[in-house]
């Protein structure tokens, strides 16, 4: 009897495991564009949202540098929220960038052919972007939100 109890509890113990993982487990959603041939593109919209996501990314670190001396639990919960909130727009800057502009906006030229300045170019910009994003994930100072901001501006 023990051990048919043991087992039942170790099952319950399993299910209740698995279903906290399969309702809590984030699924990332780019919502870059498809990738698919259609030819519709708004390249001034995604750095409009760009945009709007470094503002907000600038936002979360000005909150988390003005909570980081505070020591109460709220203060914790509200920094760590804005942490969070700080590496989502971060990621979804970078998703666009990869999957939008990267994979379907940006064409390859030829070294020697005519656009291969401007392809490169165009390379260097969007990695700039990337490379920015990810700063402002690893650093909460105004100088990496500004060089995100000044990244996204650069944009051709």
């Amino acid at each position: 009897m023990k051990q048919q109890m043991m087992a039942l509890l170790t099952v319950g113990c399993v299910v209740a495991a698995t279903t906290m993982v399969v309702f809590n487990v984030r699924t990332p959603v780019a919502d870059a564009h498809c990738q698919v041939p259609c030819g519709i593109y708004d390249d001034a919209a995604r750095i409009t949202r760009m945009k709007e996501d470094a503002a907000t990314i600038e936002k979360a670190i000005a909150n988390i540098n003005q909570l980081a001396g505070q020591h109460d639990s709220q203060a914790f919960n509200q920094a760590a929220r804005w942490v969070m909130t700080k590496e989502d727009h971060a990621s979804h800057i970078i998703e666009v960038i990869s999957e939008y502009f990267m994979a379907q906006r940006v064409k390859p030229v030829a070294k020697g052919a005519d656009g291969h300045d401007a392809y490169v170019d165009a390379l260097t910009k969007y990695h700039a972007v990337m490379v920015a994003a990810m700063k402002t994930k690893q650093q909460s100072n105004q100088a990496a939100a500004d060089a995100l901001k000044s990244a996204i501006e650069a944009l051709p």
